[in-house]
């Protein structure tokens, strides 16, 4: 997108909170579950199944993302992709998003303005019918996105952790390892020393700008859980700390051990058990009732001595941790 003069792109510490919120507000479709949408005190959200399905997730400048790497849209598009999958890993669909920014004053308006794109976009693209209804705006030196998402569940019982049971078949929906793969790819390709710099496409193959954008905007299957919920899921979760940390929780709640194989987990499992920020959805369902979508991995065994096995040993791998597996610099 080219840039705009700066007399038409202030930063926000020179222009008032109701413009950005007009900038951002405008941006916005409109949530088919809101009855009273942006402008009010707080939003009206319908409840058809008289339940309602609520999950948060913030986003920090550092260990979450970095401004060198992701553009306004891409940080928009993560920030609500990431919220959606939480609720889809529920077995619900979602509704609503409330988002709380807390931006830096010499940011420009056109990055807000671009954020509230990849929002409104990724909204229509993984769960459509949802929006962003509201949220609040401070001035940080940090740059943060906070975000709450609403879901519904039609009248289905909620899909847990621990409801996984001996024979049941493990499965997932969506990808693994693609977006650890973009990661390793921007911290190895793009830094000056610790400082990262903006990615130049030219010097990505086809598989890494693949894995690049899984990692920046992803796409996860977020129709999938009210599907994996309808054919009878037994467990449910969102991938995004990575496989083996997930399937040990899952296994632990259900105090079950889950067993994986190799051969099932595409061209890489090393970096498909490993790493993190997929927000694949991870299930398990009786034997006979895996929906289209879902790819079994794995199987569900009696409890053992170990929460995950890996073609009958145990996974030594422990997971995704932000803290440990972003560096400390900002940039």
């Amino acid at each position: 997108m080219p840039s705009r003069p700066d007399a038409d792109d202030p930063r926000l510490g020179d222009v008032s909170e109701g413009r950005i919120l007009h900038a951002i507000l405008s941006r916005t479709s409109s949530a088919s579950h809101a009855l009273i949408g942006p402008g009010d005190d707080a939003a009206v959200v319908a409840t058809p199944s008289g339940s309602v399905v609520a999950t948060t997730d913030t986003l920090v400048h550092g260990p979450d993302f970095r401004l060198a790497w992701s553009s306004g849209y891409d940080l928009g598009w993560k920030a609500a992709a990431v919220n959606l999958a939480d609720v889809a890993a529920m077995g619900a669909r979602p509704t609503a998003l409330l988002v709380a920014l807390a931006v830096p004053a010499d940011l420009r308006l056109s990055f807000v303005e671009r954020l509230a794109d990849g929002f409104r976009d990724a909204c229509d693209a993984l769960a459509p019918g949802c929006a962003v209804v509201g949220g609040d705006l401070t001035v940080s030196d940090v740059l943060t996105v906070a975000v709450t998402a609403l879901g519904d569940l039609e009248g289905r019982a909620p899909v847990t952790r621990s409801g996984a049971r001996p024979g049941d078949v493990v499965a997932v929906a969506g990808e693994l390892g693609h977006a650890a793969h973009g990661l390793a790819v921007l911290f190895g390709r793009f830094r000056d020393g610790d400082v990262p710099v903006a990615v130049d496409p030219a010097m990505l193959a086809a598989g890494e700008s693949a894995a690049v954008a899984a990692q920046l905007r992803p796409s996860p299957p977020i129709g999938l859980g009210a599907v994996a919920a309808a054919a009878g899921a037994s467990a449910m979760m969102d991938v995004s700390d990575g496989l083996a940390l997930d399937a040990r929780r899952m296994a632990a709640a259900s105090e079950v051990t889950i067993a994986l194989d190799r051969e099932t987990l595409g061209d890489d499992p090393e970096r498909a058990i490993a790493g993190g920020e997929d927000h694949a959805l991870l299930a398990t369902f009786p034997a006979d009732a895996l929906p289209p979508g879902f790819r079994a991995i794995g199987r569900v065994l009696p409890r053992g001595e170990e929460d995950l096995l890996c073609d009958g040993s145990p996974v030594e791998v422990s997971g995704w941790d932000p803290y440990r597996d972003w560096d400390s610099v900002s940039g």
